[in-house]
């Protein structure tokens, strides 16, 4: 990229595709071979690859057809949206909200959510939106989840930007200014933003959220106005996601185990991959999404900033029959609720088991901290 077109185009590298650009990359996803055989084993899993030559045509053919009215990046989001809809159906037995009549539909802002599943949390954010006739959010997403080049464009299509975590040294710097300045611009320009509130899920069941990330949104505008006045200008939103099952609580509770008791734990080459997908498509029970209030008030620091988003975010967290089973509140669940929480530790050692239901439960001792530091 010349330095004429990076002054003109300073995110082109991080930033979701634009409207132009939808025609291309589509393009490319249908003659990207990789892409085509990763569908046909989702869709045909038999069959792909025996007969894989016969099959791979077939699914070009139906992706073109699913794409050859979608010329623009809403045109892509309603697709997606179709999708969304049956996978609700499938794998949820409700789905609710509160929070999103304190919302300007003119506004634009700065979503800070709880983490637990790597697609959904933002998909079900963008999901509470797109259902009130509120403009979807760019989603932030790492790096480390794109090694695809075909992964990268569909993130990219859905109006995800990339946050750049591979970067080590002063190229890290460079990135994190390029993030920050990327976040206030759009903000500025009435896009509003989807981030987690911390690197990774956050497999225990404890929502914090970390100062590194409160640091970095100031870091485009710290010659020009005080941390509080930045924050103020960045319109943030507390966000909280509460899944009855989470589809991957058994891996999760094998790799904490695995960390705690050997000390390290491995990741498979496709980990992130397979995690996304049973994210996606495994049985999610109630799922409620909480939004808080956009903040305001004077904050001096990033770690004061931070506790204040924990309390938000812990205290609108829906506690599920499951959270309650749990940490031992489980006096109005039942029996049948009951089953279906031990039914999903079947199989899993004792350690294993124990962390799984601490997983759970930590919402819920979390929340009743909270509520005792209130009173």
């Amino acid at each position: 990229m010349s330095d004429n077109s990076a002054l003109q185009d300073p995110f082109r590298e991080i930033r979701p595709y634009r409207d132009s650009e939808v025609s291309e990359v589509l393009n490319g996803l249908l003659y990207n071979d990789e892409f085509i055989r990763a569908i046909a084993r989702y869709q045909f899993p038999r069959l792909a690859g025996v007969c894989g030559f016969l099959v791979r045509p077939l699914v070009r053919m139906g992706l073109a057809r699913a794409v050859g009215d979608v010329e623009t990046i809403r045109d892509f989001q309603q697709l997606v949206a179709k999708y969304m809809s049956k996978m609700i159906a499938r794998t949820t037995t409700r789905l609710s909200c509160s929070g999103l009549e304190q919302l300007d539909p003119d506004e634009a802002y700065l979503f800070v959510s709880n983490h637990r599943d790597i697609a959904m949390d933002p998909a079900f954010v963008n999901w509470m939106l797109y259902k009130a006739d509120m403009n979807t959010v760019r989603i932030a997403i790492g790096d480390n989840l794109l090694r695809k080049p075909y992964v990268s464009d569909l993130m990219r299509l859905n109006k995800s930007f990339i946050v750049n975590r591979s970067a080590k040294g002063r190229e890290m710097m460079t990135a994190l200014n390029q993030l920050s300045a990327y976040i206030d611009h759009s903000i500025a320009e009435g896009e509003s933003i989807w981030i987690a509130q911390r690197e990774g899920r956050a497999k225990d069941g404890n929502d914090r959220t970390d100062p590194a990330i409160l640091k970095m949104f100031y870091m485009a505008q710290r010659k020009k106005r005080s941390f509080s006045e930045a924050i103020e200008r960045l319109n943030i939103v507390p966000v909280s996601i509460a899944y009855e099952f989470d589809p991957c609580d058994r891996a999760k509770a094998k790799e904490l185990y695995a960390r705690a008791s050997a000390g390290s734990y491995e990741k498979a080459q496709y980990e992130d991959i397979n995690s996304i997908v049973a994210g996606i498509t495994g049985q999610k029970g109630h799922v409620h999404v909480a939004f808080g209030a956009p903040i305001r008030g004077q904050f001096e620091s990033p770690e004061e900033l931070s506790a204040f988003i924990d309390r938000e975010i812990i205290g609108h967290y829906h506690l599920h029959p499951s959270n309650l089973i749990a940490a031992g509140e489980g006096d109005e669940v039942t029996a049948e609720q009951r089953a279906a929480f031990e039914a999903r530790m079947e199989g899993l050692s004792d350690g294993e088991r124990e962390i799984m239901r601490q997983m759970y439960a930590n919402p819920v001792i979390n929340k009743r901290r909270l509520e005792a530091e209130a009173v």
